[in-house]
């Protein structure tokens, strides 16, 4: 059986939903590989080359600034599941301006996407918010910050249930980043220096992938099950009513990515990071 590493860079389902599933399943073993997940959160990019990624955001990111050609295989989602949180009397992310909000670093993926949000939102990320960085994490920090009215606003990924979150302190769901800019974001890539897309333990992976993908559409009830998982603050209802909002209606069933909002968010990413790249999204996305 062939063997190959994993690697999440971020905490929540988002990046590793479709990985457990696979591996609940035994997807993987059926398909032939054995695979070791492995937390690359705070792995430097180069150690992160030597595995297959989740994380395409970052892939992108290294590719357009330090020309590592990573390929991304296959896409779970062109959605980044990220929120903006906000205090009791804010009620839109127009509400940000003149405000304090803990966000990822610009340089981030998830701090990227954030900003063109933003942008898209009609705010200047850099005049009109006062940005208060921190690493990513399970959030929970972020959340007694906004209890105690340290900050105004928080980021938040897929740890939590953003909307029951909300109702339980009061607060508002200001705005969700899949709804101002969409972009391949999660799935599997590996970077062919070390990895060969072809090898038969990372076809294996893809093929087990697709095989999630398929079964979160196909069985809410078991992808419901798995997601309490991650969600384990929540109860079986709120978990349902996130699964039917952000995950049933967005999730791919093939691994295929939407070509036209592929070159869209290449085009956004580059625009945003300042960088004199060119990368047609056919020679990144190679999911074929």
């Amino acid at each position: 059986m062939d063997t190959i590493d994993l690697a999440y860079v971020g905490r929540g389902f988002h990046e590793e939903l479709v990985a457990y599933i696979a591996d609940q399943q035994d997807y993987y073993a059926d398909e032939g590989a054995r695979v070791s997940l492995r937390d690359g959160t705070a792995w430097d990019d180069e150690r992160l080359r030597h595995c297959a990624t989740i994380g395409l955001g970052r892939a992108l990111l290294s590719r357009l600034v330090d020309g590592t050609p990573w390929v991304a295989l296959n896409v779970n989602t062109d959605r980044p599941l990220f929120w903006f949180l906000g205090r009791a009397g804010l009620t839109s992310l127009t509400d940000l301006a003149g405000q304090r909000l803990a966000v990822h670093a610009p340089h981030t993926a998830p701090g990227c996407f954030a900003r063109i949000a933003l942008r898209r939102a009609g705010l200047d990320p850099d005049r009109d918010i006062h940005s208060i960085v921190r690493a990513p994490g399970d959030y929970g920090m972020d959340l007694r910050l906004l209890q105690a009215g340290e900050i105004d606003a928080a980021f938040v990924g897929t740890t939590m249930a953003p909307e029951a979150i909300a109702a339980e302190h009061g607060w508002r769901v200001l705005g969700w980043v899949g709804d101002l800019f969409r972009i391949p974001t999660v799935g599997v890539a590996v970077d062919p220096t070390y990895i060969d897309p072809a090898a038969p333990a990372v076809q294996a992976v893809v093929r087990a992938h697709r095989r999630a993908l398929q079964l979160i559409h196909d069985d809410p009830d078991i992808t419901v099950r798995y997601l309490r998982t991650f969600l384990g603050r929540h109860t079986p209802d709120e978990v349902r009513a996130h699964y039917k909002t952000y995950i049933a209606p967005y999730f791919t069933t093939d691994g295929q990515p939407d070509r036209a909002v592929a070159t869209a968010a290449i085009e956004a990413v580059i625009a945003e990071l300042g960088v004199p790249a060119v990368l047609p999204a056919a020679e990144f996305y190679q999911t074929g």
